[in-house]
């Protein structure tokens, strides 16, 4: 059952970073993630009382607690600098950036959790490496320098702390019940990403928020949520080194709906890049 919800985690996932693209349109990066996390801190609450996963709290051990903490962390950090890549660059950029985290991911789990990574796996991540560099070479018309690359700058930070947000959740989440895992952890992103907006001082523009970005950060969230529910479910259970490679997988649907919505375009070397991306991804399943 793990490889379901980690692909049902892929679905929600890609459809989280192009409603979040819409949803922040003129909008200050922390904001969009503080509103983002107040929907998926209430909806991981309700499907933790909903799955009873609330009444084993008090069996959580203190050094899960600490990782689930640290997880939240990285994850509140993640999700910042993936906001304000969004905010800069498209899409179809800075999505293959967010999944190649899954190569660090893959490097961290040899390391720390002790898994195997063998020639497959190795060929696997070169494909992925290689289909995330031509998929974000610079279009012809593009700016260049220092302005140009801020999104990739803030995509690249946010893919490392990605993928230790994996690696400590998959520590942090062995022995606790996965839903109620994913509510405390979103505690800790909720706290983290408010008190970013009001040390930026940035409470203020929510006044400035128009209904449209309100019903899409809303619709991000409960992406996220579902995205994240599904994905520690399958954490528990499996690998990370294949679990969290399926869920980069959303980059296709991210890539469809960017391109309905967005009528954002892929170049030629972008399409020979996701399906490099994709082909390593699919044979890390073999």
């Amino acid at each position: 059952m793990w490889l379901v919800f980690a692909l049902g985690s892929a679905v929600f996932g890609g459809l989280t970073a192009v409603l979040s693209k819409i949803g922040i349109r003129d909008v200050d990066a922390s904001v969009a993630t503080a509103i983002r996390t107040a929907v998926v801190l209430i909806f991981s609450w309700f499907m933790a009382l909903l799955t009873g996963g609330f009444k084993t709290i008090g069996a959580i051990s203190g050094s899960s607690l600490c990782f689930l903490v640290l997880s939240g962390l990285a994850t509140g950090a993640s999700w910042l600098f993936y906001f304000r890549a969004l905010q800069l660059g498209d899409v179809n950029k800075v999505a293959p950036i967010d999944k190649s985290s899954v190569v660090l991911t893959m490097l961290l789990a040899c390391l720390i959790l002790g898994e195997e990574l063998g020639g497959l796996k190795v060929f696997c991540m070169i494909l992925i490496g290689a289909g995330t560099w031509m998929m974000i070479q610079r279009k012809e018309g593009e700016p260049e320098g220092r302005e140009g690359s801020r999104w990739l700058i803030a995509a690249l930070l946010s893919a490392v702390f990605a993928s230790l947000t994996s690696i400590l959740g998959k520590i942090g989440i062995e022995g606790v019940e996965s839903n109620l895992g994913t509510a405390l952890r979103t505690c800790v992103v909720f706290l983290m990403a408010w008190l970013m907006v009001f040390l930026r001082g940035s409470q203020y523009s929510l006044k400035k928020l128009q209904g449209r970005c309100w019903l899409f950060l809303i619709l991000s969230g409960f992406a996220t949520g579902g995205s994240w529910l599904c994905y520690y479910r399958a954490l528990q259970e499996g690998p990370a080194s294949i679990v969290a490679p399926i869920d980069k997988l959303s980059i296709l649907v991210t890539i469809f709906f960017s391109r309905l919505l967005l009528r954002e375009r892929l170049t030629k070397a972008s399409l020979y890049g996701l399906a490099l991306l994709t082909a390593g991804t699919f044979l890390l399943l073999l």
